[in-house]
């Protein structure tokens, strides 16, 4: 990816925004929308049961596209991970001077988050409980961007008529494929297994590709993008 390719990228029109850009605001507002899950597992992680994790969440992001920079970070931040959970605990914070303060909170205002996010399905690793908070963030973060870049692929795939052959061959992407898969898989396919495996490798350097570009939109320099690449592989193993 060059560099010229960042100037378009969601958080690099958010970062590079002045006043209220309606393409920075609507890129924040995207970028909101994707990352929303990361956010609930985070108050959930906290205690909170999941309808009152979602309704802060709402109520976090809506204020998040009302003043991006909350928290004062968004001007220094090269990563929106790292912005994303800076300015959640700023809003923490502030909601828990605000409790001290008064018992009835003042009106809270919902914007639209993209339909599919209050109902797409967390994946939380068996050890997550055990992390310390920021770490488990960043897990849920890493979770987030394989997730997208799975629904990516698989819209690829059905585009190009191969969604079934898509189906039989994620489990190697996922990490759920047992060794002996590989004949069945080949079988379902009509092929064998050396031509089984040389599809496997396509489909994870496509998934990798992938992976990378969701990456890079939440990042405001290319050369960020390796090392990026491995944090999340190091929060997925933590």
């Amino acid at each position: 990816m060059t560099t010229n390719a960042f100037h378009t990228t969601r958080w690099t029109l958010v970062h590079h925004a002045t006043g209220h850009s309606t393409a920075g605001r609507q890129a924040l507002s995207e970028l909101c929308a994707a990352y929303y899950n990361p956010v609930v597992a985070f108050l959930r992680r906290q205690g909170r049961q999941e309808d009152s994790a979602r309704e802060l969440a709402h109520e976090f992001f809506s204020r998040l596209l009302e003043n991006p920079s909350l928290g004062g970070a968004a001007e220094q931040i090269g990563k929106f991970r790292t912005y994303l959970l800076g300015a959640l605990k700023h809003f923490l914070t502030h909601q828990r001077d605000r409790a001290g303060r008064q018992k009835r909170g003042g009106e809270i205002l919902h914007v639209p988050l993209d339909p599919g996010t209050d109902t797409a399905p967390g994946i939380d690793p068996p050890d997550a409980q055990g992390l310390p908070p920021d770490v488990f963030f960043d897990r849920q973060w890493a979770l987030a961007v394989l997730e997208r870049a799975i629904d990516a692929l698989a819209r690829e795939r059905a585009a190009a008529g191969k969604a079934s052959e898509f189906t039989l061959l994620k489990p190697w992407l996922t990490g759920e494929a047992a060794h002996g898969d590989q004949s069945g898989a080949a079988r379902a396919l009509g092929i064998n297994e050396g031509a089984l495996k040389v599809a496997v490798h396509r489909l994870r350097r496509r998934f990798r590709h992938l992976v990378k570009a969701e990456i890079a939109q939440t990042l405001d320099s290319p050369q960020a993008v390796e090392e990026e690449m491995r944090h999340l592989f190091a929060a997925l193993g933590g």
